[in-house]
């Protein structure tokens, strides 16, 4: 039987190890590996790669959640909301983010030009975009040359690289393979690059309009892999390649990739070109 009138001892302190600390530290953090003090983000995705979808032959295929989802969009989701776009320009052509959101344009195809249009004037508002512009995609695709469903196969986004003041190259005598680039983020896998040169430039080195107007201001790095530019109050970090967004087959690639697409969004999440 208990006793009528039991005992009642204050709460004893629990003091836990050093150790235990740790491990429950590390508990809460993420597939990254650290714990994140990062304000929820909203990011846009518009691409032609399947990230957000299934590719497949037929309607069940592309609807299943048997698959696992790509891990960059697990990455993204890991950011904050994830807005899959079908257009850059609305019924009132205007891109439809917030001026404080990141928008990530992977292999998109061809704009139109009033997308042209808003996606410039959303970025000289304040928009920020990560751009993976491959010249020649190398990803494996279900679907052959020609098949509006297969991932667009080389960028063509003239327009608004010329806008920002930017070409566009491809060496056609280069060796395919994946290699390596080392990045201030780390090594970015790349697969048949192109670069970037600065075109259109004013005497203070930076991009010129078509119309003579001043409308970015570009660095570019790693031999034009990599193009970091500003434009009035928005940002703009270019690659010349989408190598990075492919599922490698190794477990251990798949998390070295999605450190480094966290870094690439971190640093056009900054202001200024390089995070200045």
């Amino acid at each position: 039987m208990f006793p009528a009138n039991p005992v009642r001892r204050p709460p004893r302190k629990v003091r836990l190890k050093p150790v235990l600390l740790l491990a429950l530290a590390l508990a809460g953090c993420g597939e990254g590996g650290a714990v994140s003090s990062r304000a929820p983000e909203t990011i846009g995705l518009y691409s032609s790669l399947p990230i957000t979808w299934n590719e497949s032959a037929d309607i069940r295929g592309l609807l299943s959640d048997d698959t696992l989802p790509h891990w960059a969009l697990t990455t993204l989701r890991q950011r904050g909301r994830v807005i899959p776009l079908d257009t850059l320009a609305n019924g009132a052509g205007k891109l439809p983010l917030p001026a404080t959101a990141i928008l990530i344009l992977a292999q998109p195809r061809p704009l139109m030009p009033q997308e042209n249009v808003a996606l410039d004037a959303w970025v000289r508002g304040g928009g920020r975009v990560l751009l993976l512009a491959d010249p020649m995609l190398t990803a494996h695709s279900l679907f052959g040359p020609g098949d509006p469903r297969r991932p667009q196969d080389i960028a063509m986004l003239s327009p608004i690289l010329a806008r920002w003041g930017l070409t566009q190259e491809f060496d056609d005598e280069q060796a395919a393979g994946e290699h390596v680039v080392r990045l201030p983020e780390g090594d970015l896998p790349v697969n048949l690059p192109g670069r970037f040169r600065l075109s259109g430039m004013n005497g203070d080195g930076a991009g010129m309009g078509t119309a003579g107007e001043t409308v970015s201001n570009c660095q570019v790095e790693a031999e034009g892999l990599v193009a970091d530019c500003t434009a009035a109050k928005g940002r703009i970090l270019a690659l010349s390649d989408a190598a990075l967004l492919e599922n490698p087959e190794e477990p251990g690639a798949v998390q070295l990739r999605r450190m480094i697409l966290g870094a690439l969004l971190d640093r056009v999440s900054a202001r200024g070109i390089s995070g200045k």
